[in-house]
């Protein structure tokens, strides 16, 4: 295996290698497919993809760098490879708690018996910045919430799985995996014909069926809202409308007359039934959130609340987004479902709790940081990597807002062989299954690999130096 010459497999658990070196089974067919390939050959193939990506135009926005940087997205030709057993259990694990977060988000709006019964402290629901009062009484329909989530997991040094976090509000990606694969196609055609890999190209019909399915229209015009150009994820939102076919509006393109949404055309308004929104709940309509949104459309949560439009994901799936939230899914399973995980939570620590608060701050270089709010890495402290200095801001952060931050144990995160400098090294990963939550719940098969593409690094988002891979899952 000349391509992987000198690789590490000891240290770390890695989703090609077993420790002792051996190749995993499901694995076999690529890694002696890339072995095959002279040094020459795998780096044409690396700038190949590269030069696809650049010609896609294949791009994200850097926020605090300037005015917003827009970047080529990294990308890694080298697959993460899913056993089929194992993504069943995935699957399975993924659907039992995007049902318990549906449940738990439309309880929480309306009867809160799980804060009645005391299962999750009411303070700390409430107490939330993504508790959104005005969303108390709101019915979506058919009680469906969150109709695309993305649920963050990852494998530690044991070869457990756990889920990082669940993104139930904007979940941002699903673009990469569908234009990955594409790439992927075009660079190993032959693998594609001799390994089952299951498909992904059909997510945006999927999408599609789950919009239109929330609407009590036969036929409804559905939109993507997006909050514009320099938006860092404003290529999703393009790609994503052009693969359903259906318009890209601002909130200046919609108007609101006699609680009914309209989409301003060249001829004339056109009544809208469905809008998938990729805009934040405080920016949704200023005459019920934030006065000073320009992004928004005046009167949409009227027209929403006497169901003349609908919204996904509905407003106030935050509440289920909350870093803090996160710890208590399990629990909300075992109330709602009276089952138990499929899929294990990262042990967390909550620092409104002063037992749980008093151990993070005595072990701030051990632990990773975050807050209940931020994403994309922002708002985190890596305690190993940290300075004396930043430690101690953190720990003041802390003390002033406890409800805002939790802590959770270093996790190793599991490597995949990456094309580093035309060399073969490992690299930390972590993956974003999306799904889509409608009159069923589907799965894009694998979903988003991203890659911390700096050597040591376990934080993998684009906007903190890390990229992406293709996810093959095997069909059998």
């Amino acid at each position: 295996m000349t391509n992987f010459f000198n690789y590490d497999t000891s240290e770390k658990y890695d989703e090609y290698f077993q420790s002792n070196g051996e190749v995993r089974d499901y694995a076999k067919d690529l890694v002696s497919n890339i072995a095959s390939l002279s040094k020459k050959d795998l780096s044409e193939k690396q700038k190949a993809a590269e030069l696809a990506f650049f010609n896609m135009g294949i791009t994200f926005t850097v926020n605090g760098e300037g005015s917003g940087v827009e970047r080529i997205f990294p990308f890694d030709m080298l697959p993460r490879i899913i056993a089929n057993d194992e993504w069943q259990m995935m699957q399975k694990g993924l659907k039992q708690r995007i049902h318990a977060l549906n449940l738990f988000i439309d309880d929480i709006y309306s009867d809160q018996k799980i804060l009645k019964d005391k299962v999750i402290p009411r303070e700390i629901v409430e107490g939330g910045a993504s508790f959104i009062k005005q969303c108390v009484g709101l019915l979506p329909p058919k009680r469906i919430w969150a109709h695309v989530t993305g649920t963050d997991l990852v494998r530690a040094a044991d070869g457990e799985l756990y889920v990082l976090e669940d993104n139930l509000r904007c979940p941002s990606g699903v673009s990469y995996v569908l234009e990955n694969r594409l790439v992927m196609k075009r660079i190993f055609p032959k693998l594609f014909e001799t390994m089952a890999i299951s498909h992904v190209d059909d997510y945006p019909s999927k999408l599609f069926e789950t919009l239109a399915w929330t609407s009590k229209i036969e036929d409804p015009t559905i939109v993507v809202l997006t909050p514009g150009v320099y938006n860092s994820a404003y290529f999703e939102h393009s790609f994503l409308a052009q693969q359903m076919g259906v318009p890209l509006v601002e909130g200046r393109d919609l108007i609101v007359e006699d609680d009914f949404v309209y989409m301003k055309t060249v001829h004339g308004l056109e009544k809208v039934d469905v809008i998938y929104r990729r805009i934040d709940d405080l920016f949704l309509d200023p005459l019920v959130f934030r006065a000073d949104s320009m992004l928004g459309v005046p009167g949409l949560m009227k027209a929403y609340v006497k169901g003349n439009v609908s919204l996904a994901n509905a407003p106030g799936t935050g509440v289920a987004d909350d870093k803090v939230i996160y710890k208590f899914v399990p629990e909300m399973i075992k109330y709602y479902l009276g089952e138990e995980s499929i899929l294990s939570n990262v042990p967390t620590y909550l620092c409104c709790d002063e037992r749980d608060r008093n151990y993070v701050l005595n072990n701030l270089e051990n632990l990773v940081v975050k807050a209940a709010n931020e994403a994309g890495g922002y708002g985190m402290l890596m305690g190993p990597s940290s300075t004396k200095t930043q430690r101690k801001e953190f720990a003041e952060l802390i003390k002033a807002n406890p409800r805002n931050y939790l802590a959770q144990p270093v996790l190793s995160l599991s490597r995949v062989p990456t094309i580093i400098n035309n060399q073969i090294e490992g690299r930390h990963v972590d993956l974003r299954p999306y799904i889509l939550y409608g009159e069923e719940i589907y799965i894009v098969p694998g979903g988003l690999t991203r890659v911390a593409l700096k050597k040591g690094s376990l934080v993998v988002n684009s906007s903190q130096g890390g990229g992406s891979k293709d996810t093959w899952v095997r069909a059998v």
